[in-house]
């Protein structure tokens, strides 16, 4: 299932500042071909690749004054490696953490979903999140929690993810956040999913409804949003001027002869 994806930023930085990104495809994601740059005129930067425990790679870089222009062209082409699960992953994504307080929840959850464990669960909170919670650009702050969403009703898809997430910890099923890129998503941007722990495999919950699961190319894998940010930066200021992302699936989804029903299993591929 070859996808083509793209990201281009276009930075204003006041002073050198120390700059680092989550744009690529994660680790085990099997590139045909892949280029990343960040250029000031003339000047290329060289970042520093680091590789978390999740795959996410993260690109760093100290850069000056100025205009930087960031450029990321991949073609993504066969089924992603799955690396093994450990205990320790399982008992990290059932702690409650900054976006996603799955302690503070807790009892809403408990009276929400009684009595309901595995597929019917994952079902059961995906719906409960579509049906509660109106997609609303713009109107979400970078700030917001899984609380915050609640009490709001809307959000972006940050913020269904951090709510899928902190309903099912609460429910004790490991869940953690995927920062992807999304062919087909409208409005097309970078994604953000919630994937649930069920009988030793990873299953993607997008209660935004607004990209098929089976497209899906990872880029980071974290507790919450605070663990994928695009772009973190430390030192200095730093303005975004421009965002453009996109990603395409080249061809049909093999043995997929009708649109993502959201209810079934679907891993990231």
């Amino acid at each position: 299932m070859p996808r083509r994806v793209t990201a281009e930023l276009d930075l204003d930085l006041g002073t050198s500042v120390d700059l680092i990104f989550q744009i690529t495809a994660a680790q085990g994601v099997p590139l045909a071909s892949e280029s990343l740059t960040f250029s000031q005129g003339d000047r290329l930067y060289t970042p520093t690749e680091i590789v978390d425990q999740s795959g996410s790679r993260l690109h760093r870089l100290t850069a000056e004054q100025g205009p930087l222009a960031v450029r990321y062209d991949a073609v993504v082409h066969g089924p992603a490696q799955t690396p093994r699960t450990s205990d320790l992953e399982t008992i990290t994504y059932l702690r409650p953490s900054r976006y996603c307080q799955s302690d503070e929840v807790f009892a809403q959850a408990r009276r929400q979903f009684r009595g309901l464990t595995g597929a019917e669960l994952l079902a059961a909170v995906s719906t409960f999140v579509a049906t509660t919670v109106t997609y609303t650009p713009g109107l979400s702050l970078g700030t917001d929690s899984a609380v915050t969403t609640l009490m709001t009703g809307q959000g972006v898809c940050r913020d269904y993810a951090h709510v899928v997430i902190a309903l099912l910890r609460a429910m004790d099923m490991p869940a953690r956040y995927a920062a992807c890129f999304a062919p087909g998503l409208e409005p097309m941007d970078f994604h953000a999913v919630a994937e649930a722990y069920l009988d030793g495999a990873w299953y993607v919950v997008d209660a935004t409804r607004l990209a098929d699961r089976r497209s899906l190319v990872r880029i980071a894998t974290g507790r919450d949003a605070a663990d994928c940010a695009f772009l973190s930066y430390h030192g200095g200021y730093v303005g975004l001027e421009r965002l453009h992302v996109d990603a395409v699936r080249e061809d049909e989804i093999p043995d997929a002869t009708a649109p993502d029903d959201h209810e079934a299993l679907v891993q990231i591929a």
